[in-house]
């Protein structure tokens, strides 16, 4: 009985497909947001200023987290607008991450979308990384 190429080939790729696949086994989650900083964090008030990229250019957003037992307690999103566009969309932002992030744990805040704003949340993450790193025990 003979075998025919296109059955070798199939067979080949299935090989190969399992094979790619044997580096890509589930490994424990690394942490929300990009620093890979964890606690335990210092207790406080910590406030830092966050850049992000928009079609009009870089924007700010200053960014002031309480934190107790590495838990959020309060937070304000302060804007810092450059532009009418960017004004609205900060605002959003700033009204509604309060009630996303207020009783969550430092390293489980992934924010990636507020009251319609989307571009915000990058400048706000890397604000929350840099108060990760400052209070980071």
């Amino acid at each position: 009985m003979s075998t025919s190429p296109r059955r070798w080939a199939v067979t080949g790729l299935a090989a190969v497909s399992l094979l790619g696949t044997a580096g890509c086994a589930a490994s424990s989650p690394a942490p929300a947001g990009g620093s890979g900083i964890t606690g335990p964090y210092a207790d406080g008030t910590y406030t830092q200023s966050g850049s992000y990229q928009t079609p009009g250019g870089e924007e700010t957003i200053n960014v002031t987290l309480t934190v107790e037992s590495d838990v959020v307690t309060d937070a304000v999103a302060e804007p810092m607008p450059s532009n009418p566009t960017t004004e609205l969309y900060q605002g959003k932002f700033s009204s509604g991450i309060k009630e996303q992030i207020v009783g969550r744990n430092l390293d489980e805040l992934d924010v990636t979308k507020v009251s319609g704003s989307s571009l915000t949340s990058s400048g706000f993450r890397s604000a929350v990384d840099q108060i990760k790193a400052e209070a980071v025990q």
